[in-house]
């Protein structure tokens, strides 16, 4: 267990120069850590965390040649350390939380946030068993192997969305979802009242969702089969499907069919 007196010896990984330069002089701020290095490249990180057994990592996801999620996976079991995932890309936060990581910070972040996930960290690493917290950690990455980054088409669907909402990232339910429009290279996810524009394409977000559940009805829309009440012709060969919610959304001519024979 750390003492209180000791100081978390912290190492950070980011492709980056300047997040790594922002993320350190944040720390600085902050007596009880000891920043014991930087680094640049995946590849790198494993081999200094492995040499320098730090307490803390504050890790990029998303970095050439090798992701933050791969450097974990390579680690041997002892090697673990604290982890403080950083990525511009909210898609890997349910990743982050699957392996353990003891916050998720989605760039840009401000300094608020920065020391919130800090605080959490600290307090973490002050009070549990930092072996006990490697070892969970390694058998976690052990039974989900290394998650895939980005995901395959071939890949379990999505239960659950992390979108970021200002300074948060809200986590929701696939089922929760009504329908959801193209955005240009975002898209706008309609749950209920609420509405959130994610950054993901169309194209990525539908691979992701279960198609025994989620129905592309035209090339900006795809809607949740259990929300659809209606479909209604719209004239001239167009239709349109009426949702719960009372939205109504035009069907692309070479959908019509499929639509008009589902079983929701």
């Amino acid at each position: 267990m750390l003492e209180r007196s000791t100081t978390i010896r912290t190492l950070i990984v980011d492709d980056e120069p300047l997040a790594r330069e922002g993320i350190r002089l944040l720390l600085k701020q902050d007596a009880d850590i000891e920043v014991i290095g930087e680094v640049g490249s995946g590849r790198e990180a494993a081999s200094r965390i492995e040499e320098l057994r730090p307490d803390l990592v504050f890790l990029d996801v998303q970095m050439p040649e090798c992701t933050g999620f791969q450097v974990l996976a390579s680690l041997p079991p002892a090697s673990v350390p604290g982890v403080v995932f950083v990525t511009a890309y909210d898609r890997y936060a349910l990743q982050a939380f699957e392996v353990h990581a003891l916050d998720y910070l989605l760039k840009p972040f401000d300094d608020e946030r920065f020391f919130e996930a800090l605080r959490r960290a600290k307090a973490h690493l002050q009070v549990a068993q930092v072996e006990d917290l490697r070892r969970q950690l390694a058998a976690l990455l052990a039974d989900v192997g290394e998650p895939r980054v980005p995901a395959p088409a071939a890949v379990q669907p999505a239960e659950r969305l992390a979108i970021k909402d200002g300074s948060r990232v809200v986590f929701l339910r696939a089922d929760e979802i009504d329908w959801i429009e193209a955005a240009d290279y975002y898209v706008q996810i309609h749950a209920g009242p609420k509405s959130y524009l994610h950054r993901e394409t169309m194209q990525s977000l539908e691979r992701r969702l279960d198609p025994s559940q989620f129905v592309r009805i035209h090339r900006s829309a795809i809607v949740n089969r259990r929300r659809i009440r209606e479909l209604r012709s719209g004239g001239r060969r167009e239709a349109v499907v009426v949702l719960e919610g009372g939205a109504t959304l035009k069907v692309a001519r070479s959908q019509r069919d499929k639509i008009a024979s589902l079983r929701v």
